[in-house]
């Protein structure tokens, strides 16, 4: 997929040590076997947006890049919990729900989580960013760039991408990291609306710039799946 950029200037943009990757949503109740939106499990699996996030994932692991899980989820008493639209009245009638603690919230399979990774987890709202800790913690990590991966694109990819530029991010979408509901609908958002206001390229180039050797120290490792830093206090 040819980028908005020049392979240089991408490096540039995509240097780990001010860079973060933010999952969105990649939680077991959205995108894994159970999820309560099989449809969107469904595209995000069979499109392989879902291993390119793992991939993604891994490879800043690896170049020292932070990586950021935001995970959307309720408590079970709904207190606290948006209201004020359709989506979320729906939300609250399906038949798996995002529970606090439960399984349907942990980041799913195949992406790894290690040590050093945050997860920021919100209880209302429609994006990652407004009215969460992702912002404070992004300004205290020095973080300049931040790369956009997971679902959907129907509603909280647009919300996370508009929220970062106009809080002076750079914002970058692999287009084949992200996944929405129907495809072709996902398509048109990133050429028509994401395309206007953030880097729109391919997973593999992300990649690539991780993996060369100019780009970060290299001493931050993948770890697996283990205990992972939780902004709430929770492993």
């Amino acid at each position: 997929m040819a980028t908005q950029e020049t392979d240089g200037a991408l490096a540039a943009l995509l240097e780990p040590a001010t860079t973060a990757l933010l999952t969105v949503e990649c939680q077991r109740g959205v995108v894994g076997d159970n999820s309560a939106l099989p449809e969107l499990a469904d595209e995000v699996r069979a499109s392989g947006a879902l291993e390119r996030i793992a991939r993604l994932a891994a490879a800043a692991h690896a170049a020292g890049a932070q990586v950021l899980h935001a995970v959307a989820e309720r408590r079970p008493d709904g207190r606290g919990a948006s209201r004020n639209a359709r989506l979320f009245r729906a939300a609250g009638r399906l038949p798996v729900q995002q529970l606090a603690g439960s399984d349907a919230v942990r980041v799913a399979d195949p992406i790894p989580v290690a040590a050093q990774d945050l997860v920021v987890r919100r209880l209302h709202g429609l994006s990652p960013l407004a009215g969460t800790d992702v912002d404070a913690l992004l300004r205290n990590l020095g973080v300049r760039t931040l790369v956009v991966a997971g679902v959907s694109v129907n509603v909280a990819i647009p919300n996370a991408v508009f929220d970062a530029v106009n809080l002076g991010y750079t914002a970058v979408v692999p287009a084949d990291a992200v996944a929405g509901v129907p495809p072709d609908y996902a398509r048109a958002v990133i050429r028509h609306t994401l395309a206007l206001v953030s880097t729109v390229t391919a997973a593999d180039d992300v990649i690539r710039c991780w993996a060369r050797p100019e780009g970060g120290s290299g001493s931050v490792q993948p770890e697996g799946a283990v205990p992972h830093r939780d902004v709430t206090g929770r492993e």
